[in-house]
């Protein structure tokens, strides 16, 4: 199956979560139904937190920050907010014959560092702490964080990229349940660009990496 065959969604204005959750669930229901196309739905939330599966209470640290949603995606708690790009992105792993959830992910990881690299950020993706890596100020740092769920072999949920995201908004939560790592955004890093220039190269090196995932 071709990737130029799947449809994607560029959102201008923010999304509300529940409604996000609500459109995906929907939309691989179609996708394992055969009735609609896959999909890479690029969008911006308003300031929230998400819990999944692997979230604990502790790691909540200010319960009257922003919003707090339960979500079945894995990890743990994750902040989305204005100047953070979010990817979900919607495939059928069993037509590709890749029922094989490690690879998905690392494809994934790979696909952000590309992204990445082309605006001369070195970055890597680390399979332990799930999630894309930079080094700054001589600490590691992450720059985008994974959450994923499957259904019926088809995937939803995605990936979250800092782009120019308020960075203190993460002072509420302990970010994946990692108290040791800080956490960056390309506007730290000294990169300035828009969601257009952001969209128009993950949408390329997409194609690239996942040209092999058939």
């Amino acid at each position: 199956m071709s990737y130029d065959l799947i449809e994607w969604k560029i959102e201008s204005l923010q999304i509300d979560y529940q409604e996000a959750i609500c459109f995906m669930q929907q939309r691989i229901e179609d996708i394992y139904n055969g009735v609609q196309k896959e999909l890479v739905w690029l969008l911006e939330h308003p300031p929230l937190y998400t819990a999944g599966t692997g979230a604990k209470v502790e790691d909540l640290l200010v319960d009257n920050l922003f919003p707090v949603y339960a979500t079945n995606r894995g990890g743990k708690y994750t902040y989305h907010g204005p100047g953070q790009r979010i990817a979900y992105v919607m495939l059928n792993l069993k037509t590709r014959n890749k029922c094989n959830i490690r690879l998905y992910v690392e494809t994934l990881g790979n696909w952000i560092v590309e992204t990445l690299s082309h605006f001369s950020v070195k970055s890597y993706f680390n399979p332990d702490l799930i999630g894309v890596w930079v080094t700054h100020g001589g600490t590691e740092k992450k720059i985008a964080a994974f959450g994923i769920r499957i259904r019926k072999w088809v995937t939803y949920h995605g990936v979250s990229i800092n782009i120019d995201t308020n960075l203190s908004h993460y002072s509420g939560i302990v970010p994946c349940g990692i108290k040791d790592y800080g956490i960056t955004s390309l506007r730290k890093l000294g990169i300035n660009i828009s969601y257009e220039e952001f969209d128009i190269v993950l949408q390329e090196k997409f194609n690239e990496i996942f040209s092999n995932f058939n």
